[in-house]
């Protein structure tokens, strides 16, 4: 079925507790209110470890190739799922085939733990529990010369005490009609009747330390179908073993029996593979403990659910529902390729997503025509792709279609403002799709705002370049601009807890009075947009009364340590990476505390695997349910993209430095290293080491690129102090060390 981001709300079952909410309370403008101070310090700081506290309670993984077109998903249990459907109605189980692996009996299975044998190595290990014995399953891909693409699951089972008997069971939940084609003992061949390539091929790997007579197999009719492998027997100090093999490129039966016997060869290969990859290509990081252990794994998990389309290498966003290419998701997830290396690749995502520009100029993706905010997001991304490039030479190639997209904005608001909508009234873009929780065409200002970030990026890169052609988008986004701020003076909203803020939908929408508080939309709904027009869209001074109140916003609404029910999920559900949305508008305001709680909170809503759920209910919800993809690789990338600027943050013509790094990231101590990444100043490199009983040093190094305006770090990092600023001209100010801007190359030492 066709699929796009507006089904959302026709199609969910929307969960959770109805609470009062203060939409709709609109704010005088001539009243005089006291704005509320953002806390720029927790007074009760929280516990900083990593610990997946908060992870998904339904979980899965992927353990496919980088740019695999054969994107094999791994369940909480160790099951494979196959063939998802696009259908929102059927859920986020919606697999055509899946199969699940366990003993025969009455026993029930406990999961008693899944892990991946490092965060570069996707191998899927799941443990079992029965009262009798242990089930371990080892799922991994593989192409082994001559035989092709290849899933495998390897069945350990180890006895608790003496020696069991036991049958291996496969429940495989299909619409197809199975058969079981052959069998010579111990081996069963499962396929689709009238396919030539089996469904599975599976084995028992037969162990002289086992007293088995190595009997038949069985396909029964149960609930789908059910195979019963040959029994054996396993004790304490032996295990019995069976290898499952599934084709991923209609391979014969004969082709994949070959290698039946040889899992541990197989393994070894895939391992080898793996312990190869390399996560980072021109750049270089060095990032100790958790953080370098997610670093790692979402440079994986944003390989992996790459795939070439159409000649040209797209960024997925994930395996499932978001196996395609969506402009908004895809402007981070670049940004994030950018920065761990991948330049070639990065550009051919560059080229997918100005691929989807039609006729008029819009460019239409995953997120269907009223998602105006498309067109805007591609060209901001242009903008950044070029200045992290040091490269402008596809700005000017695109010219012609930068002119027409800006034509499609400035017609989308001349044409609001002949129609009697409340956002042509305001001399806004047209109402249009908001996302994020509000779904359908709406009076609202997310596209609006989107818009305004890449105007200014466009304008800036325009008169830098001297390109007269694009002139006009510094007059519309002034235009524009003053539309927006004249709209927030009026639909500012009062909130209980003591500040004002923008919600995202007119105050005469009609959700917004709708009579059943749990059909409202969330004062915090839909603010996504306006956290990325903070930052990176930097729309906004840091005191405007917009900022502010979405700051005060963010805070007001945090549970488990993240903005919660923020997303299409209102009621005790969260929406996981939009954490890292409102980390980088704290860290970019200088809320270090809050910046660093809100990160850690994202990382903790991770799976033991190290990717996450797009929305997921709270941990004390009593309703709720899982939504999204998952890996989800935004989430990937917001994390790729906070790692970097916890330690070098581009603000405007600034460079900030250390402004994330606090108490907890000096212990212990192991240095954090940063080699040739790109900014819009040109690449850097930096190095932040433990120097001494009590100190640390931090070298910085900027290759030829436009100078930065400033160049700053925090004269306190956790409870180190900077000393003496060695090769460049510095001065305090305030709180703040600033270090020559002219200067490349220079070092600091801090105790």
């Amino acid at each position: 079925m066709p699929f796009d981001r507006r089904q959302f709300v026709t199609a969910l079952v929307v969960s959770g507790a109805a609470a009062a909410t203060p939409t709709g309370i609109k704010a005088d403008p001539s009243a005089s209110r006291p704005q509320a101070s953002s806390q720029a310090s927790l007074p009760n700081p929280q516990n900083a470890t990593v610990d997946f506290r908060y992870a998904p309670h339904h979980q899965q993984s992927t353990i496919c190739f980088p740019d695999d077109p054969r994107k094999t998903i791994v369940g909480q249990a160790g099951d494979l799922r196959y063939g998802f459907g696009k259908s929102l109605s059927a859920g986020m189980e919606n697999f055509s085939t899946v199969i699940e692996f366990s003993l025969a009996g009455f026993q029930d299975d406990k999961v008693l733990r899944q892990w991946i044998e490092s965060p570069s190595i996707p191998i899927v290990h799941t443990l079992i529990d029965r009262p009798a014995a242990t089930l371990e399953l080892t799922a991994f891909a593989t192409h082994h010369v001559g035989e092709g693409r290849v899933d495998n699951v390897l069945l350990s089972i180890r006895s608790k005490t003496g020696s069991v008997a036991l049958v291996p069971k496969l429940h495989i939940r299909t619409c197809e009609k199975l058969e079981l084609e052959s069998y010579t003992t111990p081996t069963a061949t499962v396929s689709v009747s009238g396919n030539k390539s089996p469904l599975l091929v599976a084995t028992q790997l037969v162990s002289t330390q086992l007293n088995s007579n190595l009997g038949t197999c069985m396909l029964w009719e149960e609930e789908g179908f059910t195979l019963y492998l040959a029994h054996a027997e396993a004790t304490e100090d032996a295990e019995a073993r069976y290898f499952v093999r599934l084709p991923q490129e209609n391979q014969s039966a004969a082709t994949l029996r070959e290698h039946l016997p040889d899992a541990e060869m197989l393994l070894a290969e895939a391992r080898d593979f793996w312990s190869k990859w390399k996560p980072f290509g021109t750049t270089e990081w060095s990032y100790p403990g958790r953080h370098g252990e997610f670093l790692t794994a979402c440079a994986r998990n944003i390989q992996q659910a790459r795939e070439v389309k159409n000649g040209q290498l797209v960024f997925q966003v994930g395996p499932t529902i978001y196996r395609g290419l969506w402009i908004v998701d895809g402007n981070f997830l670049l940004e994030a390729a950018r920065y761990l290396g991948y330049d070639q690749a990065a550009d051919e995502g560059l080229r997918s997503e100005w691929s989807k520009q039609v006729d008029s100029g819009q460019i239409i993706a995953g997120s269907g025509g009223e998602h105006w905010k498309d067109t805007a997001i591609a060209m901001f991304t242009l903008v950044r792709q070029c200045e992290l490039k040091q490269d402008w030479t596809f700005f000017r190639d695109l010219e012609p279609n930068l002119v027409r997209a800006l034509d499609f904005l400035i017609n989308l608001r001349d044409q609001a403002m002949k129609s009697q909508s409340t956002n042509g009234h305001y001399g806004l873009l047209a109402p249009g799709f908001a996302d994020g929780g509000i779904g359908g065409v709406h009076s609202e200002f997310t596209n609006t705002v989107w818009t305004l970030a890449a105007l200014r990026a466009v304008a800036d890169a325009a008169a830098q370049l001297k390109m007269s052609s694009l002139a006009k988008a510094g007059k519309f986004s002034r235009e524009l601009y003053a539309a927006f701020q004249q709209m927030a003076t009026k639909e500012m909203v009062w909130h209980p807890a003591g500040f004002e803020y923008l919600p995202m939908l007119a105050h005469d929408d009609p959700s917004v009075s709708d009579p059943d508080p749990w059909s409202r939309p969330r004062p915090q709904t839909a603010q996504w947009a306006l956290s990325h027009a903070i930052y990176p869209g930097e729309v906004f001074d840091k005191n405007d009364p917009i900022v502010r109140g979405h700051i005060a916003l963010l805070q007001w609404c945090t549970q488990e340590d993240v903005p919660a029910e923020t997303g299409w999920l209102w009621h005790d559900s969260l929406w996981t990476y939009n954490a890292s949305f409102a980390a980088h508008v704290y860290l970019w305001a200088g809320l270090r505390d809050w910046a660093h709680r809100t990160f850690t909170g994202f990382l903790n809503h991770a799976s033991p695997l190290y990717c996450w759920r797009e929305e997921q209910p709270l941990q004390h919800a009593l309703v709720g349910q899982d939504w999204g993809d998952m890996p989800h690789n935004w989430a990937s990338a917001e994390c790729v993209r906070y790692l970097r600027h916890m330690l070098a943050l581009e603000d405007g013509k600034s460079l900030r430095l250390l402004n994330g790094v606090t108490t907890a990231e000096l212990t212990p101590a192991v240095p954090y290293i940063l080699r040739n990444s790109p900014t819009r100043f040109g690449r850097i490199d930096l190095e932040f080491e433990p120097a001494g009983a009590r100190g640390w040093r931090l070298r910085f190094d900027r290759s030829e690129g436009p100078s930065p305006s400033s160049v700053s770090l925090p004269a306190v990092v956790g409870q180190l102090r900077v000393q003496e600023v060695i090769g460049a001209g510095s001065k305090v100010t305030g709180e703040i060390v600033e270090v020559d801007p002219v200067a490349r190359k220079w070092e600091t030492l801090l105790r």
